[in-house]
């Protein structure tokens, strides 16, 4: 089993930064792949960001590119997402999420973390 605890979310102005944290314990994560969704009130959970926990290429979605960056520290099993320009359309819980790397099914979740952004 893998734990995510997230934190970092609040309430920031349009304009603002906000960095969130994903701490992961439990079974070994160093095969895995890091993930970051949201889900606006009403709206289906989209994904956000990925990051491989070891070498590899990190993925973004679209409406976050430029704006938001993903991250990791292996050395405290904890990944980060640092959100920058936030507009009222990132207003969203956000979740962490892993999977195994060969795997496509995101099993592992967090309880996520509320962030609203506000004009």
């Amino acid at each position: 089993q893998v734990q995510l605890v997230e934190s970092g979310g609040g309430l920031v102005q349009a304009g603002g930064s906000l960095r969130l944290s994903c701490a992961a314990s439990g079974r070994t994560v160093s095969s895995f792949v890091m993930g970051w969704f949201r889900q606006a009130p009403g709206k289906e959970r989209e994904f956000v960001a990925s990051v491989p926990w070891s070498a590899g290429t990190r993925n973004y979605a679209d409406s976050v590119k430029g704006r938001f960056t993903i991250s990791r520290d292996m050395n405290k099993s904890t990944v980060y997402l640092q959100m920058n320009s936030l507009k009222l359309e990132d207003t969203a819980v956000y979740y962490c999420a892993a999977r195994a790397l060969s795997s496509g099914v995101w099993n592992y979740w967090g309880q996520g973390t509320q962030v609203t952004v506000a004009s």
